[in-house]
């Protein structure tokens, strides 16, 4: 089968893999259309902790749709031809983590990977928890946001957003504008930061209240705190860059007793500093948050069926597979909100 593999940073290739093949409780899927991510960026860029390498036999990408195209002995929930959205993980069930509910900080968490691929095998702990059948009215490209959508859907509800709430995003990508629309569904008032015309246009259309273009101040954490009553600074500051910079301007723009949730990945062996008086004197939380849940896979299903996250706001352009990477460099450079790869 014809895949994309990242073989080496900087180094995407498309090659010839073997079609992969359903064991015991398995799906083969015929990938129809998958996605571009900042997480696809950052590997390709530097690596990323839990994605190795390909080598010449893992083909990229996490992020899809499609149809089933094989399934594996005992496999009852779907049938060949079934169209269906998956999710990338699922948990084990049996490490602390999981016996403790913390099911993100699984031990042993299963993953599909290469949705860069004709076909792409999901492992039977998936099957069971986070793939679902498509209404007939869903197209692939939209079901494609459930993984990404997953991950902002979690990140907002360990925030402990409250209706009324006062809400900063800093960072406009993908995940930040979910978050940010998240957020006013759980009725907050929101503020959308970035220096990206494209992702202020988009967290505009998706229901920002505020708008702080950082092409245009100086002071970033000023400019939210100026758009809270007596500049106290927000009820829940929400990180989505993975900039450490930005971490630590996350803390500043909270107010005393507020929630910082700082959830995007920063580079491996990056550090912050943190002002004690800050942290100790103004009460705050302070939380990081790593992937999903099944619960709330489930969730932002139920939402991507409901409309809530337009596919023509947040998937600009379409690409064959053979020009796999003109898609993930757009991506990098800012030019858009995600691509799609349009596999077959």
């Amino acid at each position: 089968m014809k895949a994309a593999v990242l073989n080496e940073a900087n180094d995407l290739q498309i090659m010839t893999l073997d079609k992969p093949k359903a064991g015991p409780g398995e799906i083969i899927m015929e990938v129809r259309s998958a996605l571009t991510c900042g997480t696809d960026v950052k590997t390709f860029k530097r690596g990323h902790p839990t994605i190795p390498f390909g080598g010449n036999k893992v083909a990229f990408g996490h992020e899809g749709s499609g149809i089933v195209h094989e399934i594996g002995k005992g496999v009852e929930k779907f049938k060949v031809g079934d169209r269906i959205a998956a999710h990338n993980t699922a948990p084990c069930h049996s490490c602390y983590y999981c016996q403790v509910g913390d099911y993100s900080m699984c031990d042993d968490l299963k993953q599909m990977r290469g949705t860069w691929a004709e076909y792409v095998r999901i492992p039977a702990e998936l099957v069971q928890e986070t793939v679902f059948h498509l209404p007939n009215e869903l197209s692939f490209r939209q079901a494609a946001l459930l993984e990404p959508l997953a991950c902002a859907v979690y990140g907002v509800d360990l925030s402990e957003i409250q209706l009324g709430d006062l809400v900063v995003v800093n960072g406009c990508g993908p995940i930040g504008l979910m978050m940010m629309k998240c957020a006013k569904l759980k009725g907050a008032t929101t503020i959308a930061c970035d220096f990206t015309d494209i992702r202020l246009d988009t967290a505009k259309k998706l229901g920002a209240d505020y708008i702080v273009d950082l092409k245009k101040t100086s002071d970033q954490v000023n400019a939210v705190r100026q758009l809270t009553p007596f500049g106290r600074g927000v009820d829940v500051a929400i990180e989505a860059t993975g900039v450490p910079e930005v971490w630590e301007k996350n803390m500043m723009m909270a107010r005393k007793g507020g929630m910082v949730m700082e959830f995007g990945g920063c580079k491996p062996g990056t550090t912050i500093t943190v002002d004690t008086k800050l942290l100790h004197y103004s009460q705050l939380t302070v939380k990081g948050v790593y992937h999903t849940t099944p619960k709330h896979v489930g969730m932002a299903f139920e939402l991507i069926k409901r409309g809530e996250f337009p596919e023509d706001l947040l998937i600009n352009d379409s690409y064959s597979l053979d020009h796999a990477l003109d898609a993930l460099l757009a991506h990098a450079n800012g030019e858009v909100i995600k691509n799609e790869i349009v596999i077959s």
